[in-house]
């Protein structure tokens, strides 16, 4: 367990709390994926749920609880984010779901399902958050963002397709 002062901050100095709750998520997630029966549950669930289904894989279970899993990772998050600015407002987390989407493709996750990783997506999610901050401290206006992201998508998709074709032998 790391050393934290009253306020919730880290003892190790320079590294915030919200970073080392990524990494721990990370780590887990990425554990719980190649380690045990539940991450191979879910890896078919989503390649082929009705081939999952058949095998005996509780499809509905295991979608019901990557659901609450995800609950659970934004009430985390939200909890973060109120203890680090002291406050709340509804619209901080508008369209966070397109760009978590966008930086798991650019972990190497398929859209299609069936093949990925939580490391993978987390790298793809420090490699967008990076873009993002460097985009602010350009001159381009900040109204281009929306065009940003849909560009980083398009690029996504793209490597995307390559990745299931070198994953799956499709020429």
């Amino acid at each position: 367990m790391i050393d934290t002062f009253k306020n919730g901050r880290p003892k190790v100095e320079g590294v915030p709390v919200e970073v080392l709750w990524f990494v721990a998520v990370a780590i887990i997630a990425t554990w719980i994926l190649l380690r045990t029966r539940v991450g191979n549950w879910i890896f078919a669930s989503g390649g082929d749920a009705n081939a999952a289904r058949n095998s005996g894989v509780p499809v509905r279970r295991v979608k019901m609880g990557l659901f609450m899993f995800t609950a659970m990772c934004a009430a985390l998050v939200a909890i973060l984010t109120v203890l680090d600015s002291g406050s709340t407002d509804a619209r901080r987390g508008f369209q966070k779901e397109f760009e978590a989407i966008i930086a798991a493709v650019i972990g190497g996750c398929l859209l299609t399902g069936g093949y990925g990783s939580a490391i993978g997506a987390a790298i793809g999610a420090v490699i967008f958050g990076m873009v993002l901050i460097g985009l602010s401290y350009t001159a381009i206006d900040q109204d281009w963002y929306l065009v940003f992201l849909g560009g980083m998508l398009l690029t996504a998709v793209l490597f995307n397709n390559i990745i299931r074709k070198r994953v799956t032998g499709e020429r």
